[in-house]
C-alpha cells in the first residue's frame, strides 16, 4: 500500500469513528429556553440545549455534549466529582480557564440538586428560577417529600420549567 492509500484508509477509520461516537446517547437533559417569561404574550426565541450530568456522564458524553472540550479540561471535569454545587464547578474549573468560558461549560452541565441541601447557585440551574425565589425555597427546608419540593417550586416556575427541574434532582 502506498502512502496516499495509507492516509486515505486512515482518513476515513477515523470518519467512520466519528459517526459511531456522534450517534452514542450520552445521559442529557435537553432544556429549551426562553427569552422572555412564559407569560409573555411576545414571540420568543428558543434554543434547544443539551446538559450532562456532571457527577454521572462518561468522558465521551462530555466530549459529545461540550464544543471544544479537550482531553485536559475533560480531566479535570472528571477529577473533581462528585459535584454538590455549580459553585464548587467553577471554582475547581476556573483554576484552569477564565470565568467566560466556565459561564460557557456550565451551559452544557448541570449539577444534581438536592433538595435540601443544594445552595441558591444550584438550584437557579432550573429555567426561570431567579435568585429570590431560590432563597424562598431555602427557606422553607427541609421539604417532606420530593412532590412538595415540586409543589413549591411550581410557584415560581412554568410547567416546562418544572418537568427540566425534575430532571435535575438528586443523583449526586
Amino acid at each position: 500500500m502506498n502512502r496516499t492509500s495509507t492516509f486515505i484508509s486512515v482518513i476515513l477509520l477515523c470518519m467512520i469513528i466519528l459517526a459511531a461516537c456522534s450517534t452514542a446517547a450520552p445521559t442529557t437533559i435537553s432544556v429549551t429556553t426562553d427569552s422572555n417569561s412564559s407569560s409573555s404574550s411576545q414571540s420568543t426565541a428558543s434554543t434547544n440545549v443539551t446538559k450532562v450530568n456532571l457527577n454521572t456522564a462518561t468522558g465521551d458524553d462530555f466530549l459529545a455534549a461540550i464544543p471544544g472540550l479537550g482531553n485536559r479540561m475533560l480531566r479535570e471535569f472528571m477529577e473533581y466529582r462528585p459535584y454538590i454545587s455549580i459553585q464548587q464547578f467553577r471554582q475547581e474549573i476556573g483554576k484552569y480557564v477564565d470565568e467566560a468560558q466556565v459561564a460557557e461549560y456550565e451551559k452544557y452541565v448541570y449539577v444534581p440538586i438536592a433538595i435540601d441541601d443544594s445552595d441558591t447557585a444550584t438550584l437557579q440551574q432550573i429555567p426561570g428560577l431567579d435568585a429570590d425565589e431560590a432563597e424562598s425555597l431555602i427557606s422553607g427546608r427541609p421539604f417532606a417529600s420530593t412532590d412538595d419540593f415540586l409543589t413549591r417550586l411550581g410557584e415560581f416556575v412554568s410547567a416546562d420549567e418544572l418537568e427540566i427541574a425534575k430532571m435535575y434532582l438528586g443523583g449526586n
